[in-house]
C-alpha cells in the first residue's frame, strides 16, 4: 500500500473566545496518498478553511500531528518548514485578496523562486512566462497589476503561483466559489488538466458538494469541526450513510432520476456554535432521524463496507 503524502492524525485547534474556546477542529484525522485528490466539504463554519491553515501551517494545531511525505511538521525544524512549504502551495478564495495589489503579475509569481533561491533572473522570468501560459493567460500579463484582470485571469495567476515552485501537492480552499459560473467551469477544469498532467495530490475544500463530487477522488465530510463521513467519491454519493450527508446531497440540484427518487432529508435549524457543540451527536439536534441515543452519546468514526462514518444509525 502507498504511504500518504499528507497524514493528519488527531488533529485538534481551538481557539479562546469569549472565556470560552472554539473548537474549530476537533480530533481529525485524515490521509491524501501522492496524486490523490481529497474533497472536503460541509457547511460555513464546520471548520474546512481552519483544517487548510492547520495544513499550510498557518498556525499550529493544539493537539494531534501533520506528516508530510513522513516528517512530522509539529516538531519539524525551520529548514524541514521551509521544503516542505515547497512541496506543498495553496490556492486562496479570494483572487484579489491572495495577490500583492502593488507587484506586478511578473514579480508576484518571481518572488516564490525568489525566497527559495531557485534559478537565476533569465530562469525564473522563462518559467514565469512559460506558466502563465500553461494556465492560459499571455506572457505580457506578467507586465500588469492584480487590479487590471478580471477574477478568472487572477484565479488563474494564483493557481501558476501555486505551481511555480513544482509542489507535489495543493490546497484548493474555496478556490472558485468567488466566480461567476462559466469561469469557475473553465478553472475547474484547468486544475483538472494539471492534476493529471503534473501528477499532483490536493486537498480541495468546497461548500459545494457537486463541485467537491467532481473534482475529487474520495471525500470527507465536516460537521462542526469533525469528519462524520468519508468514502470514494462515487460510494458517498450513491449510498450515503450519514444524515448530514444526504441532506447535503438532497441540497444538490441534479437531473438524474434516480437522485430525483432518492428519499429527502433537510437540514432543521442553524449550525450551533462551536464555543458550546451539542452533547452527544452533534448533528443530533437538526437530524430528523435523532434517537436518545444520539443526544447521549458521542459516535466514533467506525467502518461500514468501504466507508468510515460516525453515525448510531449506520
Amino acid at each position: 500500500m502507498t504511504a500518504p503524502l499528507l497524514e493528519m492524525r488527531r488533529v485538534v485547534k481551538h481557539f479562546p473566545a469569549n472565556g470560552g474556546m472554539v473548537r474549530a477542529v476537533d480530533d481529525v484525522s485524515l490521509q491524501v496518498a501522492p496524486g490523490e485528490t481529497l474533497g472536503l466539504v460541509g457547511e460555513s463554519g464546520c471548520g474546512k478553511s481552519t483544517l487548510a491553515r492547520l495544513v499550510m501551517r498557518l498556525f499550529p494545531p493544539s493537539d494531534g500531528s501533520i506528516l508530510f511525505d513522513g516528517t512530522d511538521l509539529t516538531t519539524a525544524d525551520r529548514a524541514a518548514v521551509a521544503e516542505y512549504r515547497s512541496g506543498l502551495q495553496m490556492v486562496f478564495q479570494d483572487p484579489f485578496a491572495s495577490l500583492n495589489p502593488r507587484e506586478t503579475i511578473g514579480r508576484i509569481l518571481e518572488q516564490p523562486l525568489v525566497v527559495h533561491r531557485r534559478g537565476g533572473r533569465a530562469e525564473r522570468r522563462d518559467r514565469v512566462n512559460a506558466l502563465l501560459e500553461r494556465v492560459g493567460l499571455r506572457p505580457e500579463i506578467a507586465a500588469r497589476y492584480p487590479h487590471e484582470l478580471s477574477g478568472g485571469q487572477r484565479q488563474r495567476v494564483g493557481i501558476a503561483r501555486a505551481l511555480i515552485l513544482h509542489p507535489r501537492m495543493i490546497v484548493c480552499d474555496e478556490a472558485v466559489s468567488a466566480l461567476d459560473v462559466s469561469v469557475r467551469a473553465q478553472v475547474l477544469n484547468l486544475l483538472l488538466e494539471l492534476r493529471a498532467e503534473l501528477g499532483l495530490a490536493a486537498l480541495f475544500i468546497s461548500h459545494d458538494l457537486a463541485v467537491v463530487r467532481h473534482m475529487s477522488d474520495r471525500v470527507a465530510v465536516m460537521y462542526l469541526g469533525e469528519v462524520v463521513e468519508q468514502a470514494d467519491r462515487d460510494s458517498l454519493w450513491d449510498r450515503p450513510l450519514h444524515p448530514y450527508t444526504r441532506a447535503l446531497i438532497a441540497a444538490t440540484p441534479s437531473t438524474s432520476p434516480a437522485a430525483r427518487r432518492r428519499e429527502r432529508l433537510m437540514l432543521q435549524g442553524d449550525l450551533p456554535s462551536p464555543i458550546d457543540p451539542p452533547r452527544g451527536c452533534r448533528f443530533h439536534p437538526r437530524c430528523p432521524l435523532a434517537q436518545p441515543r444520539c443526544r447521549e452519546e458521542a459516535p466514533a468514526l467506525r467502518r461500514v463496507g468501504a466507508t468510515e462514518v460516525a453515525c448510531h444509525l449506520a
